[in-house]
């Protein structure tokens, strides 16, 4: 008897291959695929790998450009896309393997999606119509072997139609909802491919109604009063107790009132303490928004390095919506050998000397545990996936600390019967906050010490003029939480579902902003199509896929359903497509005209200096837009995204943009290549010297966006440039 067990990435079938293996592992490959031959209790095992999913959905009869279209099948991903030509290969692989078995086992990860890849390979690849399959939540050994040792007969049919009907459900709104928006702008007589679908429609509606409150809000002034002041053990800083004035009246009445006094009365002294429960260990949410908190990675980012964290063995499996840790997880083996990594040692120690009982979230999940460390340590680690290990760790130790205390004081201060309230907090227990440091931001407020009836000498009373501020926007973060709060798509689809809005161009920043295509784009759907926007319709498409996983639903049943809807939407859309079509035209243009806006022109005084795409050498300029009666130019770096930033350089007062590298922080630069401020003032040994790539030019000194840099004097002939140091 010959068995094939098929994992999801080739890392993964590496570590179930040493797992399992009695005796020598041996490693083969076809063409280029690697698999793994074994024996396990005298069985021999065959262990190969998918690439994620190897099919997709396709038009089952590719009938041009049309819609609606829900005659769809599943299509190997390489026929599709020629980036993805090397699928072929895994296919192949996959399919002389299962010729060699008798039976098959899937082991891929334990979700929904994980579960579609392995039914695709087991029905398209294998011919078969079932398998056993694999559940674990690590790729530790001791869990791979419990997982073989204990594996179901059948695959998880509940999770498989689940993530089969979402996939269909997903591919009929965004194919069908895209293709209707694109058709209509090309009826306005334009192109631009639209982008919109089953969630990322409700999705930018949140976004967008935030940004009308941003831009609708006017701020109201209130004054505070603050009275700045010196005990016999320190200074003080208070507020007065009505902490915000709506009439300035009231304020200057109550100054005019204590005007000239030098003393207060401290008139209460008050102490309490507060417990602080240790925080709940990591779901998917919690941990992609205190990445984003601590170190600016975003939910998609922090997600890929969780995965590869994972895959090393390192933690356990990352998308899971649980809070809650299990004591079958063994929590004293995992604190023996985290022990064994320097940096968590102490802290494990201390942990270890009393009973390991975790606090526990609400949140579960059937799938998986939350998150948390198997102890072994990540290999060769990057910089940012050292930064997440670590906030894992720290978080998963921190879940076993004491109840913190911390003690709030407050003061009263009498001036003249106005009351003025200074607080002070301390942390007079750290229980868990030490296993969760430095990423705990807690402010510490000393009072100095003071008792009833006790003076304290006035240094200044101000008046503090202020005003509301709107409401803040959303970052990656916050829209992430704000979705799984409302049950907007899925742990795992989240972060994706945000970075194709900022693809397609409707998001912008740190703090996310709407421009002027996201907001027109919501405005027309609500005025032709709201039910694309219709956030209670896909809260309750997710609810259904939670019946179908749970054997309570048919999924037929739910694309039927879908298929009704998409065709009312269209009918509707189709009869109003020119109005659809012309006004999101204009939006494209007015959002294009404002993109490409630079500046005043510095030369003429006249023009306005715009972002060029040249016909003819497809690289982008900035030019006026008083051409030819003006013809300033500026170089621009090809292959980056320019934004304005309505800055004038201090240096020269021309505009400055920021430039967005891949991989790169953005950087803010004049455009003026002559500005002083690029402009070294030492000279350059290198001028002059023969160039090192074609050995025949000589290095001379240029100027372009970021400064002075060396290039070859053979240009374009020799393209070599190198900094100037």
């Amino acid at each position: 008897m010959t068995e094939l067990i098929i994992t999801e990435k080739p890392s993964s079938a590496k570590k179930v291959a040493e797992a399992l293996a009695d005796t020598k592992l041996v490693k083969k490959a076809h063409k280029k695929v690697s698999y793994y031959e074994l024996t396990h209790k005298q069985k021999k095992i065959l262990v190969g790998c998918a690439v994620g999913h190897l099919f997709g959905i396709v038009e089952e009869k590719h009938r041009g450009w049309t819609y609606p279209v829900f005659e769809i099948k599943w299509e190997a991903t390489n026929k599709a896309d020629k980036k993805l030509s090397y699928v072929k290969d895994y296919i192949e692989a996959l399919a002389v393997l299962s010729s060699k078995a008798d039976e098959i086992t899937v082991a891929c990860d334990y979700d929904v999606e994980g579960e579609v890849i392995g039914l695709n390979v087991v029905r398209y690849i294998c011919k078969k119509k079932d398998a056993q399959r694999m559940k674990f939540s690590t790729l530790t050994k001791e869990e791979l072997v419990e997982a073989y040792e204990n594996k179901s007969k059948h695959l998880n049919w509940g999770q498989a139609k689940a993530g089969e009907t979402r996939h269909k459900l997903d591919w009929f709104y965004g194919i069908n909802l895209s293709r209707a928006l694109t058709d209509a702008v090309k009826t306005a007589g334009a192109f631009k491919v639209m982008s919109i679908g089953r969630v990322q429609g409700p999705t930018l509606k949140i976004l967008v109604d935030r940004e009308k409150e941003i831009l609708a809000f006017k701020p109201t002034p209130y004054w505070q009063l603050q009275l700045q002041g010196e005990a016999e053990k320190g200074k003080i800083e208070a507020w007065h107790i009505k902490d915000k004035f709506w009439d300035e009246q009231e304020v200057k009445n109550i100054l005019e009132k204590i005007k000239g006094e030098k003393q207060a009365v401290v008139r209460k002294v008050s102490k309490k303490n507060t417990e602080q429960k240790p925080p709940h260990p990591f779901d998917l949410t919690t941990l992609q928004t205190e990445a984003y908190r601590c170190f600016k990675i975003t939910p998609k980012q922090c997600l890929e390095i969780a995965q590869s964290l994972y895959l090393s063995g390192a933690i356990s499996y990352p998308r899971t919506s649980s809070q809650q840790l299990d004591p079958k997880l063994g929590f004293k083996k995992i604190m023996d050998a985290l022990a064994k990594q320097k940096d968590y040692a102490s802290l494990c120690y201390e942990l270890l000397k009393g009973k390991l009982v975790p606090h526990n979230g609400k949140k579960t999940d059937p799938a998986h545990p939350a998150i948390y460390p198997t102890g072994i340590a990540p290999q060769e680690q990057h910089p940012r996936e050292k930064k997440v290990y670590d906030l894992i760790v720290k978080r998963f130790l921190s879940t076993f600390g004491e109840t913190a205390i911390r003690e709030i004081l407050q003061a009263d201060l009498d001036v003249k019967e106005e009351i003025f309230i200074a607080k002070g907090a301390r942390t007079s227990f750290p229980g868990w906050h030490k296993y969760y440091h430095p990423y705990l931001k807690l402010e510490e407020v000393e009072l100095p010490e003071m008792k009833e009836q006790n003076q304290v000498k006035i240094k200044k009373i101000r008046k503090l003029d202020k005003e509301t501020q709107p409401p803040k926007r959303y970052t990656q973060s916050s829209i992430i939480r704000e979705l799984e709060k409302r049950n907007l798509g899925t742990k795992a689809t989240r972060a994706d579902i945000l970075d194709r809005l900022f693809k397609r161009g409707y998001l912008e920043g740190v703090q996310i902003k709407v421009n002027k295509i996201g907001i027109e784009t919501v405005e027309i759907l609500e005025k032709y199509a709201p039910t694309i926007l219709d956030e209670e319709l896909t809260r309750s498409f997710e609810e259904e896929m939670d019946r179908i996983r749970e054997g309570r639903q048919e999924g037929e049943k739910v694309l039927d359903k879908a298929k009704d809807l998409i065709i009312k939407i269209i009918e509707k859309f189709r009869g109003k497509e020119k109005n659809i079509g012309q006004e999101l035209l204009k939006s494209i243009q007015e959002t294009r005209e404002e993109e490409s806006r630079i500046g005043p022109c510095p030369k003429c005084k006249e023009g306005n200096l715009r972002i060029i795409r040249s016909k003819k050498t497809k690289k982008s300029f900035i030019a006026c837009d008083r051409y030819p009666d003006c013809e300033t130019t500026f170089p621009l770096p090809q292959g980056v995204l320019i934004k304005n930033t309505d800055k004038q350089c201090e240096a020269c007062g021309y505009p400055m943009i920021t430039i967005i590298s891949k991989g790169k922080k953005p950087q803010e630069v004049c455009i003026n290549p002559n500005c002083k401020s690029k402009i070294k003032a030492k000279s350059h040994d290198k001028e002059g010297a023969v160039c090192p790539k074609c050995k025949e030019g000589k290095l001379v000194l240029r100027r372009g966006i970021y400064g002075e840099f060396l290039a070859c004097d053979k240009y374009p002939k020799c393209r070599h440039t190198e900094p100037a140091n």
